[in-house]
């Protein structure tokens, strides 16, 4: 029955998605300590994620805990043009977190999940418009489950990378995409992912808990780790801004 009811959502989602352009794809399930240093997990977020040694000696690598590096890379992997833009991947694949057994419970909190990942991949005048889009999709999908759920906006954490006047920039882009999808939200200071400030959607289950599942994430970080770029209407090249998100959370959360 899980895996069943898995697959309708699944492709529930794809339904939702596909008409909205995005594109689904498939990444590795392992990354070189390499890629890893570059997207700043290495050196922030190593403790949860599962370690690999790899054939040659010496070599490190790692189970992949998110989508966002192999998305960073479709995206590198070609020339793109302002015209181009939003591009919007979509991926279900499994992710692997090294989760203190402590924390571990039921679905809710599990080692190996999958998530309704995406990434959009925006100039700078376009982030509003598609965190709004998001927004309003997050409204449409839990509408359509019967959920309740409160907004946050969770904002620089202590440890961070980047400009603080980036930081300060994007959490106006998001404040102004919430006001102008008129979502009511409180501000959850200091909770912000390491790369970028956040919307995060708690959710009431049956019996009154709340549970954190869908997100809204904005990173300037990363493209530049990358070092990925567009080329504008000015013929000159450009840096995107990229937005982190899911619907569901995770299956296994949201199920």
């Amino acid at each position: 029955k899980g895996t069943t009811l898995y697959n309708e959502l699944a492709n529930y989602m794809r339904g939702v998605l596909f008409p909205s352009g995005y594109v689904e794809v498939k990444t590795p399930l392992i990354y070189n300590k390499d890629l890893w240093e570059t997207s700043g997990h290495w050196q922030h977020y190593r403790e949860n994620m599962f370690l690999v040694e790899g054939a040659d000696e010496g070599e490190q690598m790692a189970l992949k805990a998110m989508n966002c590096p192999g998305h960073m890379l479709i995206f590198g992997s070609e020339v793109r043009s302002y015209r181009d833009l939003p591009i919007r991947l979509h991926e279900q694949t499994a992710l692997h977190r090294n989760e203190a057994s402590g924390v571990l419970s039921g679905l809710t909190r599990v080692r190996q999940f999958s998530q309704d990942d995406a990434h959009c991949f925006v100039t700078e005048s376009q982030i509003t418009e598609e965190v709004e889009r998001l927004l309003r999709l997050v409204q449409r999908v839990y509408t359509d489950f019967g959920l309740q759920y409160a907004v946050k906006l969770s904002t620089r954490p202590e440890q961070f990378l980047g400009e603080v006047a980036t930081w300060d920039h994007a959490e106006a882009s998001l404040k102004q995409a919430l006001d102008r999808a008129g979502q009511a939200y409180t501000i959850n200071d200091g909770d912000g992912a390491f790369y970028g400030p956040k919307i995060d959607f708690d959710v009431t289950d049956a019996i009154g808990r709340k549970w954190q599942c869908a997100t809204i994430q904005l990173d300037y970080q990363m493209p530049q780790r990358v070092d990925l770029k567009y080329v504008g209407a000015d013929n000159a090249e450009h840096r995107p801004v990229v937005i982190h998100r899911a619907i569901f959370g995770s299956f296994e959360r949201f199920m």
